[in-house]
């Protein structure tokens, strides 16, 4: 495995690899969620990929790209699930045999998903971290190819092809604002968007109850720390090292949110685009709103990375919503508290 950070030549190859497999993805304006926060708002649809969320894509392009010496064995990845999903996708595509980590109260919708394309599913450990330590020890010991969700080239050119997207179709959009979780997606946006133009603002947005990614950023070192978000697409205690490369080169900025806002962010995304969105495919909502002063006037893609949401959490979203007050009045409060 390469440690070598992705350029834009790389992004344009991984759009080649998956565009048989992959659909573009829409750009859509909604005026309500304009009017919240006065800008221009862009949403990439991630949401309506296959396996509902964007990981897909960087999945596909890094299974086309290996060789038979390292699928003999399989592969094998952890997740919390976007990116397992990712990994059986492309693996049931390709005839590779795939074997995914996932703690054991991981999304039960994802870990269907993930059997039903032909994943052997090991549930282990409390959170991300403990089911990805496991699984790199079981990969090492089988030699099988572990696939990190993070630190690999081929996965971020294939999930930067997003960017790519929205600025082809977009080219007038100036602020991008991405959801960090591992760090990937974000890693992408900034490969792509200052490689078209340096001047295009990305900005990564992760829960504040799992900072992680968000530390290692502002200190500029490897960091582990907390991590209680219920958004499981942000889910990470540990910083990962190539990512944060890429972001230490070209991110502008860096905000976190609560998991309140997170709740709000997702019930008004889940209202306005009558599409089901995951929390941490509305953290650039959640984003946004905390920083409706600085972005007004702007033209913001907001790259909504998944809808892998359970009905369990839904309910319960919906009953938090019903009980706190009515949606539109929550976000006013927080955007007035920002």
């Amino acid at each position: 495995m390469s440690d070598r950070a992705p350029q834009l030549r790389d992004v344009l190859d991984a759009r080649r690899v998956i565009a048989p497999y992959l659909d573009e993805t829409p750009v859509r304006r909604y005026p309500s969620l304009d009017g919240m926060v006065g800008a221009e708002l862009f949403v990439k649809h991630e949401n309506h990929l296959p396996t509902g969320a964007f990981k897909v894509r960087g999945g596909v392009n890094l299974v086309a790209g290996l060789g038979a010496d390292e699928l003999g064995g399989g592969v094998y990845a952890a997740s919390t699930g976007n990116h397992g999903q990712s990994v059986a996708y492309a693996a049931s595509l390709f005839g590779v045999a795939a074997t995914i980590f996932v703690p054991r109260a991981a999304n039960p919708v994802k870990v269907s998903s993930m059997r039903s394309l032909g994943a052997a599913v090991v549930e282990h450990g409390a959170d991300f971290d403990e089911a990805r330590e496991r699984c790199e020890a079981v990969a090492a010991a089988s030699g099988a190819r572990y696939i990190h969700s993070g630190n690999e080239p081929l996965l971020i050119a294939g999930v930067a092809t997003a960017t790519l997207e929205l600025l082809e179709r977009e080219p007038s959009v100036d602020l991008i604002v991405v959801p960090v979780g591992g760090g990937s997606g974000a890693a992408g946006a900034c490969i792509v968007a200052k490689a078209i133009d340096p001047r295009i603002v990305v900005i990564g947005v992760q829960a504040q109850a799992a900072p992680a990614a968000y530390r290692a950023w502002r200190e500029r070192r490897p960091v582990a720390d907390e991590m209680h978000t219920f958004a499981e697409g942000l889910q990470t205690r540990v910083s990962f090292e190539l990512p944060q490369r890429i972001l230490a080169e070209h991110l502008d900025d860096f905000v976190l949110v609560s998991d309140d806002e997170l709740r709000v962010a997702t019930l008004q995304l889940i209202e306005l685009t009558r599409t089901l969105v995951e929390p941490a495919g509305a953290a650039p909502l959640a984003a946004v709103l905390k920083l409706h002063e600085r972005i007004a006037g702007r033209r913001v893609g907001l790259v909504c990375s998944g809808g892998n949401i359970s009905p369990q959490q839904l309910r319960e979203l919906l009953e938090w919503g019903r009980v706190r007050q009515p949606t539109k009045r929550i976000a006013k409060a927080a955007s007035k508290d920002a």
